[in-house]
């Protein structure tokens, strides 16, 4: 299995990532697709490397769980996006994510050591920031028509066209979800599911499958009563896809 040490760029983020474990690479690697004859069937194109609670050694269980798809999406960016500045840096830390939204303004600078949780909109602010990477951010009203037609149209444009992961989160379903993938057929659509809540030890990519931390999941398996918002990094703008 593939595995990366996350580089350091800076002396502070040195000490913040030095306790950094390595970390699974392209964890949905050789999962059947969920449909034997899909419609429609569009992925990530490119690495990305799978964050999840406490993979750094802090405790972030119940409150880390949008930082982690952060990373995750950061990840990719670090390996398949070329910036407009040509600046290239590892994921941000957990303390670099809230002290970057302090600096900007979007939260007060209470937030920074917090164990407040964030969602999609702070998600874009951070990749503009450290990454110079706007996002479309969408909002899916709830339901199963909205789900089954707004979110997975918008998923695989997506996909198609930009190939980098998307962070996904609600209301009643306020646990965010890294999206991998989406596969339709006239019966319905699945999501490619990265989750973040893993916490223990490294796993070997097949096991982190078979308890299902990277799975294929119905739309209509999703809190009907919830809304969605999706985060979408628009690499295809203003960057290179490698």
């Amino acid at each position: 299995m593939d595995k990366i040490y996350v580089a350091s760029g800076s002396e502070e983020e040195s000490q913040i990532m030095k306790n950094m474990k390595t970390l699974s690479k392209n964890v949905h690697t050789g999962l059947p697709a969920p449909l034997s004859d899909p419609a429609r069937c569009s992925l990530i194109r490119g690495d990305y490397f799978y964050f999840h609670y406490g993979c750094d050694g802090q405790d972030d269980r119940g409150w880390g769980c949008g930082y982690r798809t952060i990373q995750t999406m950061a990840s990719w960016l670090c390996h398949n996006y070329t910036p407009p500045k040509g600046q290239h840096r590892s994921p941000p830390s957990l303390p670099e994510i809230q002290q970057a939204l302090a600096s900007m303004g979007d939260k007060p600078g209470s937030f920074s050591g917090s164990r407040e949780w964030i969602g999609t909109f702070e998600a874009s602010l951070v990749l503009d920031y450290f990454y110079d990477v706007p996002c479309k951010l969408v909002h899916i009203r709830g339901g199963g028509a909205e789900l089954e037609h707004v979110a997975v149209e918008e998923l695989h444009k997506h996909f198609q066209k930009h190939g980098c992961p998307v962070m996904m989160g609600g209301d009643r379903d306020n646990s965010s979800k890294g999206i991998v993938g989406v596969c339709t057929e006239d019966k319905g659509s699945h999501l490619l599911i990265v989750d973040p809540h893993y916490y223990g030890c490294q796993l070997e990519m097949e096991e982190l499958q078979r308890r299902g931390w990277v799975a294929w999941k119905r739309v209509s398996s999703l809190d009907q009563s919830s809304f969605y918002n999706l985060c979408m990094p628009q690499t295809a703008k203003k960057g290179i896809v490698k």
